[in-house]
């Protein structure tokens, strides 16, 4: 019978949806297992071959938990808010939410086509109301919270007001924008809008003035890894530093449990590395710097190496920082107003990757060092930041490079105070084995003896105190953008306001257009209905205002992040309507065992899900403190691209092993218009292409024209993606599911070779003939021989193995590896042929399911369990022993496996070759390696 993928994996992937074979009871009597994949963001592109590549992984091993017994958690979703959606709105007037929904509508043919066991009656989608309502449920618990530090964890904001009535801000230890001091008394008598105010500063979700990445072009905030090289990652349109009033969340309040947290988690080392560097834990000391004609202004820096202090020459301030505009004098106003200019042009991220430039204003104004009362100028550069620390760096030139290289370049002195034979003057030195020099009362002390003294003398003389600090800043949370989710937030009097939970979702509202308003508010200024009536707790029309109870909503929106830092625990409950997620779906539910996704999600998605986690169950809604136990990145399959070679300044395009006598520009060609497999160009294909290569002229070698070819990220931009929707049409699901794990190992790179797909599906007509006798399907009850069992248990040992460990590519070899041998000893027994159809489902579902049905099961292969190693049928019964004499190998005997090593050597010394070759003399030395080879010295 005929090996007909596409009537195979049709019928089976109707028979999934129609019986709902892949739905996920909450059942808590099995053990339970939650396979998660990082959910896509649906493009118009619709998917290439590059995608499914983790999905596939997460999905086999989803399987195999199942034929273990586990009860499978393994649902899909769509991270359905986001920028290409809106830009695609302004520019055709057409709603996101329409674009988003036929791209959601294609992703979904594709994923099903692929034959992929997700629980789809889980879906969710952040765009969803019903969704962003606890999107917004949850932002405003983070509103109503506070970190306290004494408990190391988040509370009511209620605890913070009853410590306020009780004794103002004495004792207390909390997470803030600033250091407020008042008395129970003074808090009691404050108005309310002083007391929201006040609040403010300690609250999770807070609203301060914060330095942003603003882009004009696209209207909006941007992320730092949404900017590369100072320009949107998206339409590359140049992005400015600038002061704004934003929400931001208070993660930096976790910095240090984030940190822990790592300990406990089976991650990749380099994305731990990453979240480490970000997070940027370092100690040291807080230090107040007096300045200069200047009284009532000091300059507080953070610096890890207090031992130095007696070093510093000069100060550095961030551009950013309010105190440059106070002690600037008149005199350096215009270059340092200059500066900042430039800087603004730089991103945060940018700053920090560039060490090796200088630059930098003089303010005119001194600082004065405390310990050896000597004057230091005062400069601004953008190598200082104002997010971390304290946007001031007392400069150490002699033993710190940056500050050595500013130094250097405004001609500032630079004072040895770790002792060394090195030349400070030229290069600095940086030690922490050494011992203080020209420093007064440290003299003598090393790093760690140094470092205790100055801070006791620090806290002594009143100007700061020993203290750890984090790099990590607070998250921003808005966008100045249209397709998000609503922040549910009002406005009276100034002061920001919750909306009632009764009042969720607030929805989107609709708007003319998607750009922002003429007095340059965000897209939802021009909403009509989108204002708050408090009396009457309900969204209005815009235009009441300006009565009495009727206040502004919130214009910005929350950015990409907010809906996928939870959506984890969404699935678990997903079409609840009281809850987020129910406490004992929850409980029961717990960690995502496996997740598989991206490493470009290191320092975003993986740290802020893991910060909200971490909220929702300080306040008691959910039992776990990590999201992800185990993390898995896969790595990227490239495409292969074809390029032209247009002749600069012509239509001409000349072919790739003459483009050399040419001054020409390389580019990107769709690789659909090669010919066959081949390198040649379709040339009218090519002119057909796009209207401005229609009148194209080739310079052609042997009357072909050859494309350059080369092995980059696959992407629509450079017309090298492949449509798994064409591969599973011409090879089918299990085709493209078997081939993807084939290329290698899960977590590597791998180029895409199409012609490699071949040799998979012959694989798959041979283990769809092993059922068959010609035309018939032909399956024998008889018991299989020994070397028949051997053959499977080998297979299932290796299998176990490789899903276990992750070692997908061997599997596939495998797999191979067992068809081709049982195929020799034309193997048809029912007691190999259905275990053997059960280790390959999870790889090739439909073809599985077709051959265990026609063994006669009505249910599903996927929940059979999966064939258990009996490493009997794996003990040899013979041993081939080599005979080695002198080093040589001269013969072999067939001994049994169960003799003993003497047992073998008598044996092998009575063989007649043997003693044709000792012509009677005796061995001078015997050794046996037991199931291996037997070494004789005559």
């Amino acid at each position: 019978m005929f090996y007909d993928h596409q009537q195979i994996e049709k019928k089976w992937q109707k028979y999934w949806e129609d019986n709902q074979t892949y739905k996920t009871s909450n059942n808590t009597d099995k053990p339970k297992f939650y396979v998660l994949d990082m959910f896509p963001y649906p493009s118009g592109a619709g998917l290439h071959v590059g995608h499914p590549l983790g999905y596939i992984a997460s999905d086999i091993y989803a399987r195999y938990k199942r034929h273990q017994g586990f009860n499978v958690l393994h649902p899909v979703g769509y991270d359905s808010f986001g920028l290409p959606a809106e830009q695609y709105a302004i520019q055709t007037g057409q709603h996101p939410a329409i674009t988003t929904g036929q791209n959601i509508t294609r992703y979904e043919e594709q994923l099903r086509k692929i034959g992929f066991s997700f629980d789809w009656s889980r879906e969710v989608r952040t765009s969803d109301p019903s969704y962003y309502k606890w999107t917004q449920w949850i932002f405003i618990e983070l509103f109503h919270s506070w970190y306290n530090k004494n408990t190391d964890k988040a509370e009511s904001i209620e605890t913070l007001n009853k410590h306020f009535e009780e004794k103002g801000t004495e004792e207390l230890n909390a997470n803030q924008n600033d250091e407020l001091n008042f008395t129970a008394e003074e808090w009691k008598n404050a108005s309310e809008i002083d007391k929201e105010d006040i609040l403010l500063n300690y609250r999770l979700a807070y609203r301060a003035e914060t330095t942003v990445n603003w882009c004009p072009a696209l209207g909006t905030v941007l992320a730092n890894d949404e900017v590369k090289d100072g320009k949107s990652e998206r339409g590359g349109f140049p992005v400015y530093q600038k002061k704004m009033m934003q929400w931001s969340m208070r993660i930096s309040a976790y910095s240090e449990r984030l940190l822990q947290g790592l300990k406990t988690l089976d991650w990749p080392q380099p994305l731990k590395d990453s979240q480490e560097y970000w997070i940027g834990k370092s100690q040291g000391a807080q230090v107040k710097f007096e300045i200069e004609a200047h009284n009532n202004e000091i300059i507080e820096v953070f610096t890890t190496r207090p031992d130095t202090i007696f070093g510093a020459t000069f100060m550095v301030l961030a551009p950013e920082n309010p105190l440059v505009e106070t002690i600037t004098t008149a005199e350096q106003k215009a270059e340092v107003d200059n500066y900042i200019e430039e800087t603004s042009k730089k991103t945060e991220r940018d700053r920090m990757a560039d060490v090796k430039n200088v630059s930098g204003a003089f303010t005119g104004s001194y600082a004065i060092n405390p310990f050896s009362n000597e004057r230091m100028p005062i400069y601004i550069s953008d190598y200082v930041l104002m997010g971390y620390g304290t946007g001031a760096v007392m400069a150490v030139p002699a033993h710190d490079e940056r500050d050595h290289r500013f130094a250097k370049k405004f001609n500032l002195e630079i004072k040895k105070v770790v002792e060394t034979d090195e030349d400070v003057q030229e290069a600095s030195f940086d030690s922490k084995d050494s011992v203080c020099v020209n420093s007064d009362f440290l003299n003598g002390l090393n790093y760690n003896e140094a470092k205790a003294v100055i801070i006791t003398a620090i806290e002594k003389k009143g100007i700061g105190h020993g203290t750890t600090n984090y790099r990590q800043r607070d998250a921003i949370f808005s966008r100045q953008r249209y397709w998000g989710e609503p922040v549910p937030i009002y406005y009276k009097d100034g002061m920001p306001y919750t909306l009632p939970a009764s009042a969720l979702p607030l929805e989107l509202p609709e708007v003319e257009k998607y750009l922002p308003t003429e007095d340059g508010d965000p897209p939802l200024g021009n909403a009509k209905t989108f204002a708050w009536d408090e009396a009457n707790q309900k969204v209005v029309d815009t235009n009441l205002i300006d009565e009495k109870t009727v206040f502004p909503l919130e214009l910005s929106t929350m950015p990409g992040w907010a809906g996928s830092s939870w959506y984890f625990l969404r699935y678990m409950d997903p079409n609840d309507d009281e809850v987020f997620v129910k406490k004992e779906l929850a409980d029961y539910w717990g960690q995502v065992d496996l997740y598989i996704g991206g490493s470009e999600h290191a320092t975003g998605h993986l740290l802020y899900s893991r910060f909200w986690n971490m909220f929702l169950k300080d306040r008691g809604y959910i039992n776990h403190d990590e999201p992800f136990q185990k993390l898995i990145n896969q790595g990227m399959i490239l495409g292969m691209s074809a390029f032209v070679y247009r002749i600069d300044g012509t239509n001409q395009y000349v072919s790739k092993n003459l483009a050399k006598d040419y001054k020409t520009q390389q580019i990107h060609v769709d690789v659909s218009l090669l010919k066959g497999t081949s390198d040649e160009l379709d040339t009218e294909a090519f002119k057909a292409w796009r209207p401005d290569y229609a009148d194209a002229e080739f310079i052609l070698e042997d009357g072909k024209y050859i494309t350059g070819r080369e092995v980059e990220k696959m992407s629509k931009s450079k017309y090298n993606v492949v449509n798994p929707d064409d591969i599973c049409n011409e090879y089918g699901a299990d085709g493209l599911r078997l081939y993807e794990m084939f290329l290698g190992p899960l977590e590597q790179s791998k180029p895409w070779n199409t012609q490699g797909l071949s040799g998979v599906y012959g694989f798959l007509k041979k283990f769809w003939n092993l059922y068959f006798n010609g035309e018939v399907f032909e399956v024998s009850d008889e018991e299989p021989t020994k070397e028949e069992y051997k053959v499977l248990h080998t297979l299932i040992k290796k299998v176990v193995y490789d899903i276990e460990n992750f070692s997908f590519n061997t599997s596939v070899s495998s797999f191979m590896i067992a068809v081709n041998e049982l195929q020799k000893i034309k193997c048809n027994k029912r007691n190999i042929l259905e275990p053997l159809a059960v280790i390959i489902s999870p790889y090739a579902p439909h073809i599985c399911e077709e051959l265990w049905s026609l063994l006669g099961h009505n249910e599903s292969v996927e929940f059979e369990k999966f064939p258990v190693l009996n490493e009997d049928y794996l003990v040899e019964d013979e041993i081939q022993y080599p005979i080695s004499i002198n080093g040589k190998m001269k013969f072999k005997i067939s001994l049994s496996a169960q003799l003993s090593a003497k047992e073998v050597e008598d044996l092998v010394l009575q063989d007649d070759k043997m003693q044709q070759i000792l012509e009677g003399k005796t061995p001078k030395k015997i050794i046996v390696v037991p199931h291996r080879i037997v070494n004789i010295v005559i």
